[in-house]
């Protein structure tokens, strides 16, 4: 039942250090002799075992950050391709990656908009795809543009409030997808409150 229980074994067998690994993969830790086949059962458990292994082959790596992407802090030599696998299964494993491409970046902000906080160059297709993921991205967004403002707000009205240049039609939007965000409207218009209290009558305290 518990796999670190290994640690009290003096003999072990391959076939105990398998099992063991199997049942926690944090047991690696307490492997005498460790060979591929219980390092990649212990990474398949789970990910971050991968700081025990002592041979990291690429065949190894990858299933670490399938299992779990920020295991990709423990990767020694990093490739582009456990990179990719990694910010596909959690985009903040980002922040661990030692060589961005865009390829990459673009994966994590699809998986994880909030994930763009890590992207050392912010390409414009990158921010648009992190504010259409999640629209609260535009807060790490170094330069909005207009396109970019109005992916946001059709994601998340509220976000209106972080929109440095407003224009009706981004306001417009925003109050679209949430009545609410009228508060944040900088000039109202008769049609931006009128679309805002179609969205939500309450809407109608803020105009």
């Amino acid at each position: 039942n518990d796999g670190c229980a290994l640690r009290y074994i003096e003999n072990q067998t391959p076939e105990t250090c398998l099992e063991a690994v199997k049942n926690d993969g944090n047991a690696l830790k307490y492997v005498k002799k460790q060979i591929p086949e219980i390092c990649l059962e212990a990474v398949k458990n789970d990910g971050n075992a991968l700081k025990y292994v002592k041979n990291q082959i690429p065949e190894i790596c990858l299933e670490a950050v399938k299992n779990d992407g920020c295991a990709l802090r423990y990767i020694e030599n990093q490739t582009p391709e456990t990179c990719l696998k990694a910010v596909k299964n959690n985009g903040y494993a980002l922040q661990y990656v030692k060589k961005q491409t865009p390829e990459i970046c673009l994966e994590a902000v699809k998986n994880h908009g909030n994930a763009l906080k890590y992207v050392e160059n912010q390409i414009p297709e990158i921010c648009l795809e992190a504010v259409k993921n999640d629209g609260n991205a535009l807060i790490y967004v170094k330069n909005q543009s207009p396109e970019i403002c109005l992916e946001a707000v059709k994601n998340d009205g509220n976000i209106l409030q972080y929109v440095e240049k407003q224009t009706p039609e981004i306001c417009l939007e925003a109050v679209k997808n949430n009545g609410y965000a009228l508060q944040y409207v900088e000039n109202q218009t008769p049609e931006i409150c009128l679309e805002a209290v179609k969205n939500n009558g309450y809407a109608l305290q803020y105009v």
